[in-house]
Parts: C-alpha cells; structure tokens; sequence
C-alpha cells in the first residue's frame, strides 16, 4: 500500500515558518511512522541564486529599519495576496512550481509561510492542480496575505487568529485551532536539575537568552544588567546561527564570569529550556510556543513591528510572560528566581503557562486527519471538487 505523503513549503523569510515545517515534519513521523514528508523551502528551491539575495535585502531591512516592516505589515494587514501579485510571483519565480509538485505527487500540501500558500492556491484555480491545500499560520495574528482563495484548511495558534479569518469571510469550517507545532522535542518535559547536570550548568536559578539569529544586538544597558546578576543566576545566551554576535559576546568584559554562558547554534534548545527558570527572548512564534510547551515564563524584547508585535501582545494578555521594556524590569525577575530556589530547588516565577488547552501534538495530529477524512470528523474533511467552488 502507497504511503501518504505530505509536502511542507515554506521560505526563508524569519527561521520560524521553515522550522515550524520541520517540526510538524518530525511530529507526523513520531505519530505515523508510514507517513512521508518532504519540507521545502519552495523560492531558494526553485531559483538558488536569486532567493538568497532577496532573503538578505529582507534581512538588511529587519535589522537596519525594523519601523519600515511594520510599516508595511499595517499597511496590508487586511488585505490578501491578489490575484496580479500571484501571478506575477509565479512567472518571475515560481514558474516550475507545478513539476516539482508533480513530480513528488504529494496527497497533501501544508504551507507555513504566506508567499508558497498564495503560489499553490494560483496553481489550483489556474491550472486545476487538484491537492489539497492546508496554510498553517505560524504567527498569534493573521496578516490578510495569509488568505488564499484555494485554501481548504486553515490550521492556526489560537481562537482569536481564528475569529479574525472568519470575520474577514473564511468559513469557520475550514479553520481549526490547533496551535503551532515544535518539534517532539518539545512534547514533554526534563526533570530541571536532571537537565542541568547533562548540560555541564550548576544547580542555581538560571536565565536562557535567545534572539541572536538575526543578527540582534543587545544593548551595553542590558548586558549591564545581565552581568550585575552573575553571582546569584547562572546566564546562558543562546545566539543561533549568529557566530559573530556570540564570538562579541564571549569577549564582553563584563560576561566573563563562570555563570554566564554563551552557546552557539543547537539541536538541544528543548533541553536548555528544561534546565532554565526564565526564557529572554524576541516573541517570535516559534520560540514562544517553543518555550509554553516546556512550560517556562518568558521576558520579551525587542520586538520587530508586525507580527511580533502581536505575539507579544498575545503571550503578556494571557499570562505567559511580560514585556522586557526596560532593563530594570530584570531585577524584579531575578529577584524572583533567587527567593523562590532559596525556598525550593525547583520553583519558578507564579506564571501558569500550560493553559488555553494547548498541547503540542495536537497540529501533527490533524494534519493526520486531513490525511485520512473517512476517519476524522466531519468539520476537517477537505473538499476534493473543482478548485473555483473552493474559493472563499
């Protein structure tokens, strides 16, 4: 018997939708080892020398004019990706999109990123490509390029991502909450001081700092801050695939001290998170459903205007963490650390962060059921007819 076979496309454009691909990926193969899957990232496939340089001019402008980005994330937050735009996406980039299809003859296709879910949707009502399309949105907010005319399930974070599609006329139907999936990794939880002991870090209230993929630069404030605290948390920076930054850090004066800990890219985040009290990140998707899947608190800073934004707004309105908006806010939080292991080896700042019924398998899951309709609910069945009587 054939094995069902997913296709995940994403694209570059911030490390979260391709990782997000990756973990729903590795969460199919932990439920159903039968299933295939095949992560994509469909732009730097298709066109390997001009993909990376739009992927850096995007980057540049993250870092140098974060404002712009949010300029025109609010300028076509209610509007979809239109027709002209995918059209003239899939002539300058995506022109061979349908043969990679065809050639790997998915049963279902999940996008996590706006720009291949618009391309699959054109393809669908353009050329009656005739599999069916899940967009898994992998932000706590739905920007309008999300919607895609040949979409037939919708697979979002949390019911008011969900209440936002279907008041800008998706069917409530197509739309299940199912949250954003992190790898299995993520779906349990290491004993804390377990954790530490494998990771080589003392058993003593600890901090994990994130947010260095991108290029992030902390401010000497903040650093300050970090450093005045060394003797009572440990401090582990966590910079990704930024060497530069962790190479400045580690020759930082003020970070050099046994408690402070600055580690590069890694495939044991979930295992960092287990050993530490308190998560100092950006709020992107990814690592905040990262981090209230292993049920820790969560500081957020420097949030780039859009879509983290509302992330943050998202994790602070339901008691998940609060805004780092100023260096000052650490003492209280650290404070906090300190009080609560004098007291017990295993305490952590009052935050209740397994709340709103979110479970981490539950994304592989449905995607599972998408697979196999005959044996799922009624409400997740895709439709299988004529791609315009699809179209929202």
């Amino acid at each position: 018997m054939r094995k069902k076979r997913v296709l995940i496309l994403s694209e570059g454009f911030g490390s979260g939708h391709t990782q997000a691909g990756h973990a729903l990926a590795a969460g199919l193969k932990r439920k159903n080892p039968h299933i295939r899957t095949k992560v994509l990232e469909l732009g730097s496939f298709l066109n390997p020398t001009v993909a990376p340089l739009i992927l850096s001019a995007y980057r540049m402008t993250v870092n140098a004019s974060p404002a712009l980005v949010g300029h025109f994330y609010r300028r076509k937050y209610e509007k979809p990706v239109g027709r002209l735009t995918r059209l003239a996406l899939h002539k300058m980039f995506y022109q061979h999109a349908v043969d990679v299809i065809a050639q790997l003859q998915p049963d279902l296709i999940v996008c996590t990123h706006p720009i291949p879910s618009a391309i699959v949707s054109y393809l669908k009502l353009a050329t009656g490509l005739d599999v069916p399309l899940c967009t898994l949105i992998t932000d706590y907010d739905a920007h309008g390029s999300w919607m895609s005319p040949g979409v037939d399930q919708y697979l979002v974070s949390a019911p008011e991502v969900k209440a936002l599609l279907v008041q800008r006329g998706v069917a409530p139907a197509k739309i299940q909450v199912t949250g954003i999936p992190v790898h299995p990794d993520f779906w349990s939880k290491q004993e804390k001081v377990s954790a530490r002991e494998e990771l080589g870090l003392k058993n003593m209230p600890t901090a994990l700092v994130m947010g260095g993929g991108w290029g992030l630069l902390f401010s000497e404030e903040l650093l300050a801050k970090l450093a005045s605290w060394r003797e009572e948390i440990q401090i582990v920076c966590c910079m990704g695939s930024n060497e530069k930054l962790a190479a400045r850090l580690r020759a930082h004066p003020a970070l050099q001290h046994p408690n402070i800990k600055v580690i590069g890219f890694t495939q044991e985040i979930g295992k960092w998170m287990d050993a530490s009290d308190l998560l100092i990140t950006k709020p992107g998707g990814m690592t905040c459903t990262e981090g209230m899947a292993k049920g820790i608190p969560m500081l957020f800073f420097e949030s780039i205007p859009g879509q983290e934004e509302k992330n943050r707004e998202y994790f602070v309105q339901h008691g998940f963490g609060a805004e780092l908006h100023s260096p000052d806010v650490l003492d209280d939080w650290f404070a906090t650390l300190r009080s609560r292991h004098a007291a017990s080896s295993q305490g952590q700042p009052k935050l209740a962060i397994r709340q709103n019924g979110y479970r981490p398998d539950r994304c592989a899951g449905a995607v599972i059921s998408l697979l196999h309709p005959s044996a799922a609910p009624a409400r997740v069945r895709l439709q299988t007819g004529p791609a315009e009587q699809r179209a929202n």
